[in-house]
């Protein structure tokens, strides 16, 4: 099978066009290890900062046992044009009160949910990237994103 023809992509726009494909996917794909089983599912973040994401859960979720095991993640977008960023990260809880008051205050899906920021089920985790990919739509080669930048 022939290589599709893609327009290369220009390496001081890596950045710019990952963090896009990541605004526009309001339901990226995270996957976890659970023992030797990988297990994906979609999740909505409740907050990005460049290539942070944080993402909230239950205690009582099977994901939280599979992250607490391994916290190696792996999250993956996709715009409407197929551009995909896969951002490889470390999951860690979030303790800062002051942080978690604000992405509560950001949330009002939560706050309906949960009741109060104090309910023991929530928890919320910080992804830490270690490693984050560009591919444009059907390109098939994966561009390395500079992690430095926001």
């Amino acid at each position: 099978m022939t290589k599709p023809h893609v327009e290369p992509v220009d390496p001081a726009l890596l950045v710019d066009r990952a963090l896009g494909v990541i605004r526009a996917d309001r339901f990226p794909y995270l996957a976890t290890i659970d023992g030797d089983q990988p297990r994906l599912r979609p999740v909505s973040p409740v907050r990005t900062d460049g290539f942070t994401v944080y993402v909230a859960n239950l205690r009582d979720y099977h994901k939280t046992a599979e992250i607490e095991a391994n916290p190696k993640v792996e999250l993956c977008y996709l715009d409407d044009q197929h551009d995909q960023v896969r951002l490889t990260g470390v999951a860690e809880v979030v303790g800062d009160r002051a942080l978690l008051q604000e992405i509560w205050d950001e949330n009002p899906l939560l706050r309906q949910y949960l009741g109060s920021l104090d309910n023991p089920q929530l928890i919320v985790y910080r992804i830490r990237p270690v490693r984050v990919r560009f591919m444009k739509e059907w390109a098939l080669d994966y561009h390395e994103v500079p992690l430095g930048t926001p």
